[in-house]
């Protein structure tokens, strides 16, 4: 039985639809708008402005003025960046209830409730990371260099300059503050492009924005397409681009760069993150942790365990307890009770993975689980399990982000290490083992940018994230992701008198 809460709704009436330019919400030049769906049901949630061209251009050029050297944003100390930051932060967390359930509206994603993964994990770690980059706007330090002679030299950092930021729609919210967070600590303006299946959560923070007392044009938000996301990775006055997405659209992100000002790039792109089980692991550790891997946000995770050698030993006992596991996980609406898995983002999305599954079943991998449709509404997929699956099948090779698990058998640490790292991804990868030394080691051998032993999808503040190969270059959150928006500038100065 589906059980609905009143304090689960949103009034569509009020959501706000346009485009925000310079601390205010004005149409899109052509007047075109898009339809945003809701995925659990298939119905139009509203209408949302569609940024062209003409938009990215009003918008880089606030966001240029908002950077320009006097301008009320680049006079102000950076304890006072710290301050709006937190602002900003506390008005979110003000507003968490309603940004839990209108993530949860458009992406289809569940809230999450008694410790199940949802929106609510989503804005958690949203407050987290904007409070901790908050953190840093007042420590960006140089240095003071000795050097030969009687010269005086320092390095100073200094903002980029008008960033453009490209996110994706499986973590609206928090992609968002992921790419907020070093911009605004670093003193560096931006112009954000959502995507077109999710933009309705990044507009409520435009709200936030200009409430919190954010100058004009330091934050721009543009709901569109890829055009014009190409748009402004080709914009001249755009100094820096940073996108999260498809590998494939990332090669065209740095494209787009190198033909207009060679403007500098980050990207997080796409994954085939391994998990390797070893013989000597818990079997329930194992299983919570591939389940977390694989399953978590309906496998529309760039890092998702979508590749699990499981050595020879222990293949069928973990086997029977995964789709055991697995069988148990609750499929439905976000607005549903006890949810653990919601639709796919949009059709587009559910049926790419439909047709991985068949494409699994035609190469001659067997089915232990699911496999199909989820009811007659919505885009839900059920969770899916495929055993004797090989390195050269098409599921074992591409990204399908999608609840789709493959399980691959291993005789030696060699041949598991070997197998993971033949793929053009190195996002993420996991090892499940009781010895602490062999899962170190093993670590050390993956060629990822993360490894996590004993869990997978773990992510904190504080911690560097970003991929190896074709997953992207730069890294988000911890320190780190403040280095993608600084420049450092050398100043040296002859001294009179004696050298002491």
């Amino acid at each position: 039985m589906t059980t609905k809460s009143a304090t689960n709704k949103v009034d569509i009436s009020k959501l706000e639809t346009r485009l925000f330019i310079n601390n205010e919400f004005v149409n899109s030049v052509s007047g075109n708008t898009f339809e945003v769906v809701n995925p659990a049901t298939e119905e139009v949630i509203c209408s949302v402005q569609e940024a062209g061209h003409e938009d990215v251009d009003k918008a880089v050029t606030a966001a240029k003025a908002a950077f320009a050297v006097g301008s009320h944003w680049r006079t102000l100390n950076g304890s006072d960046r710290r301050d709006l930051m937190l602002k900003l932060a506390d008005l979110i967390e003000r507003d968490r209830a309603f940004l839990e359930v209108l993530e949860a509206l458009d992406n289809g994603k569940p809230i999450g409730t008694d410790g199940r993964y949802g929106t609510s994990v989503d804005l958690h770690l949203t407050l987290q990371y904007l409070r901790y980059a908050a953190g840093h706007a007042d420590k960006m330090l140089g240095s003071q260099i000795p050097v030969d002679g009687n010269l005086f030299a320092y390095a100073r950092k200094e903002p980029v300059g008008v960033c453009g930021a490209i996110i994706p729609w499986n973590f609206p919210i928090l992609m968002f503050a992921w790419k907020v967070g070093p911009i605004l600590a670093t003193g560096c303006t931006v112009v954000f492009k959502t995507s077109e299946k999710t933009p309705l959560s990044a507009l409520h923070i435009g709200k936030l924005i200009k409430e919190a007392g954010f100058p004009p044009g330091v934050v721009n938000i543009l709901s569109g397409y890829g055009s014009a996301g190409e748009a402004l990775a080709r914009h001249m006055d755009v100094d820096k681009i940073a996108f999260t997405g498809s590998t494939a659209v990332g090669h065209k992100i740095e494209q787009y760069a190198t033909e207009s000002n060679m403007k500098k790039v980050t990207l997080e792109l796409g994954g085939k993150s391994p998990m390797i089980i070893f013989d000597d692991a818990n079997i329930e550790t194992a299983v919570n942790t591939a389940r977390a891997g694989l399953f978590l946000n309906q496998g529309q995770v760039c890092t998702a365990s979508s590749r699990i050698f499981v050595h020879e030993s222990i293949h069928d006992k973990f086997v029977a307890a995964m789709v055991q596991n697995a069988q148990g996980i609750n499929v439905g609406g976000y607005d549903e009770k006890d949810i653990d898995q919601g639709p796919q983002v949009d059709k587009i999305q559910f049926l790419k993975v439909l047709g991985y599954i068949e494409k699994g079943i035609e190469e001659g991998a067997t089915l232990r689980l699911g496999g199909h449709r989820h009811g007659n509404k919505g885009y839900f997929i059920e969770p899916t399990i495929f055993t004797d699956v090989e390195d050269d099948m098409v599921i074992a090779k591409e990204e399908i982000f999608g609840p789709v698990m493959s399980i691959f058998k291993f005789k030696t640490d060699e041949e598991a290490i070997t197998r993971a790292n033949a793929t053009k991804y190195g996002l993420a990868a996991s090892v499940v083992s009781e010895n602490g030394a062999r899962a170190i080691s093993t670590a050390h051998q993956l060629r990822a940018g993360t490894v996590w032993i004993n869990t997978h999808n773990s992510f904190d503040a504080a911690v560097p994230f970003g991929g190896y190969k074709e997953s992207g270059h730069g890294r988000e959150l911890g320190f780190e992701a403040m280095e993608n928006y600084l420049e450092t500038k050398t100043v040296m100065m002859p001294l009179t008198g004696p050298k002491v």
